[in-house]
């Protein structure tokens, strides 16, 4: 099997920095792992909260410790560090080479959304609190294995509020998905693109909020065994 992974990002409008962080990191036994965090409220502020709880995320998990331990420590670090007085949503996404399965951790009122050849297109929405305010908080632990035709999207929740204050409609990442991948589009590239696109559209493309959209799709194995990692960044 060969695992795509792409990620979309954009700041709210006339915001210089994202309130968003997404990092990535490879396990100590193999594997990959990336970490999604939404800081309380955006910009700067924001910034420094969301930067906080992955980097502490990011270190557990590269010292080989397990993702819902990651996700408590995160809490308990965010909680100490701010008194209890703020907050962050938490997504780890990580792939596992041994057991050739997936893991996503939630810390997120927005749901994770799965795409598999099987079941077709559900979501992950169990009731899930953010990290760093409820003292006693654990995150949302679905492992599933990784098959051929399998499609995952996670995301901050400036993707589902997209339309919130422009008067169109909200924006339905569920269905969006669904949609294009009715098409028989598997790229993950391709569909994070259509997404953020599709949601910006819904603000006249002056978001507000900042949005991070993580894709991963499962495909047959490639021709090579090389990893390769393509990004943009723009400037202003």
């Amino acid at each position: 099997m060969e695992i795509q992974f792409a990620i979309t990002k954009i700041n709210k409008y006339a915001s210089r920095e994202s309130g968003d962080t997404i990092e990535m990191i490879e396990r100590p036994h193999g594997g990959i792992s990336f970490v999604l965090v939404d800081g309380q409220r955006s910009g700067r502020s924001a910034k420094i909260i969301s930067n906080l709880v992955a980097r502490k995320a990011i270190q557990l998990l590269s010292e080989g410790v397990r993702d819902g331990a990651a996700a408590r420590a995160a809490h308990d670090y965010l909680y100490t560090n701010r008194g209890g007085k703020v907050s962050a949503t938490l997504n780890i996404l990580s792939v596992d080479m041994d057991s050739k399965s997936v893991v996503i951790s939630r810390n997120n009122e927005a749901p994770v959304i799965i795409r598999t050849p099987e079941q077709g297109v559900y979501l992950l929405n169990e009731p899930s609190r953010a990290v760093g305010v409820h003292k006693n908080n654990k995150p949302n632990i679905t492992e599933m294995p990784l098959t051929v035709g399998t499609i995952i999207v996670m995301f901050t929740d400036g993707l589902r509020h997209a339309g919130n204050w422009s008067g169109s409609d909200l924006y339905n990442p569920a269905e969006a998905v669904e949609r294009i991948i009715a098409t028989g589009e598997r790229d993950a590239q391709v569909i994070a693109d259509l997404l953020i696109d599709e949601a910006m559209a819904k603000d006249n493309n002056r978001p507000r909020d900042d949005i991070s959209i993580l894709v991963t799709s499962v495909y047959p194995k490639g021709l090579d065994n090389i990893r390769r990692l393509y990004a943009t960044l723009p400037l202003s």
